[in-house]
């Protein structure tokens, strides 16, 4: 028997639905909340609704229906639309726009092979990645013999553009960095009279870990998405077919330049870094430690052993070639038009201040353990 609703609006049969109102401005007040109440008890997943008694579909009938099908899906229903009219069938092709993800059947993927099919490409990539490394690296010491292969002064352009054009972002930060490493650690030792040693401090944590490891970052964010960019913009247009075909090596004519004009300015740009933190810390002391700028640099100069310099300097050096292998990587793998190369540069960037952080890591176990 079927059971009338009291709005009249609509009846229940079994697992099956049949709407009696007119839809047409969006149907009776309240009877989208009604028909969802009365579909979610049913005892069938699968219900169909019965619109014959329909004679036509507005947008806002068609959108009413649309989020009917959104909310049996939530209830773990499946609506079913049936005895529709021509005229209502051109209203439900013309304004019936339920959720990709509701309309389409969703595909349940095995995990297992989902994880297997990422262990595969992430092996893949490093792969890839490999293999750019070994070849930046032999075309880059092939390039100290043999000039050809690339644009006359490309080396000396790509560090004016990598090195010398972040130096006064990286300078700013690095100011900034030691000032708050100083007055951070002058809370804590002024309660112990040991004020002198935060030039200890300041000094060593500046060349061995802030300058080289802020100065990979801000080149990561800055240089790093530019090199990205500029290569995934030549693959998409073609740039690089083209020099392929000219008989010229992609790998010498665009990689190399970057990693000699990285190689040539980063450890320049990082010691200068070090070098302004310290000076803002510097400050600091004078200011509000009561220390002479002779005392803080005699204490300073003791502090700081040549030790602390090279190691500085080898992670800068690492970073440097991370940044750009990485950045040359992504944009090289670039797939896509416009968007992929914003894709591209955004991943490209993510990906090389992680690399840096590890090798961060990996290097101060190596030095200091």
């Amino acid at each position: 028997m079927a059971r009338q609703e009291a709005s009249s609006a609509f009846t229940i049969e079994g697992d099956t639905v049949r709407i009696t109102a007119q839809l047409r401005g969006g149907g009776p007040p309240g009877f989208l909340d009604s028909l969802s109440r009365a579909i979610r008890p049913m005892s069938s997943a699968l219900v169909k609704v019965d619109i014959s008694q329909l004679t036509e579909l507005d947008s806002l009938g068609g959108s009413l229906l649309a989020e009917l099908v959104v909310r049996g899906h939530i209830a773990g229903k499946d609506l079913n639309f049936i005895g529709a009219s021509p005229a209502v069938e051109r209203g439900l092709a013309r304004y019936f726009y339920p959720a990709p993800e509701v309309r389409l059947p969703e595909e349940r993927r095995d995990r297992i092979a989902g994880v297997g099919a990422g262990a595969y490409r992430l092996w893949d990539a490093l792969g890839d990645l490999l293999l750019l490394a070994s070849e930046s690296i032999y075309w880059s010491a092939v390039a100290l013999w043999r000039s050809d292969g690339h644009r006359k002064g490309a080396v000396t352009a790509q560090a004016l553009l990598i090195g010398v054009g972040a130096l006064p972002v990286v300078l700013t930060i690095s100011f900034l960095i030691g000032i708050v490493i100083t007055l951070q650690s002058a809370d804590l030792v002024k309660q112990w009279g040991a004020n002198i040693f935060v030039a200890d401090g300041l000094v060593v944590g500046m060349f061995r870990e802030m300058g080289p490891l802020m100065t990979a970052i801000l080149l990561a964010g800055r240089s790093g998405a530019a090199i990205a960019a500029e290569i995934a913009t030549m693959v998409v247009s073609e740039e690089m077919d083209a020099l392929q075909v000219m008989g010229l090596s992609p790998m010498r004519y665009v990689v190399v330049p970057k990693v000699w004009g990285i190689t040539l300015t980063a450890p320049f740009v990082s010691i200068f870094a070090c070098l302004t933190g310290v000076f803002g810390g510097f400050l600091v002391c004078v200011t509000n430690l009561d220390l002479t700028p002779t005392v803080f640099f005699r204490e300073a100069v003791s502090a700081l052993d040549w030790y602390d310099f090279l190691t500085g300097n080898v992670k800068t050096l690492v970073f440097a070639w991370l940044i750009v292998i990485i950045s040359s990587y992504f944009g090289l793998n670039v797939k896509g038009g416009a968007e992929g190369v914003g894709r591209a540069t955004t991943a490209s960037v993510v990906a090389t201040i992680f690399a840096v952080i590890v090798a961060d890591a990996g290097l101060g176990l190596l030095f200091y353990l």
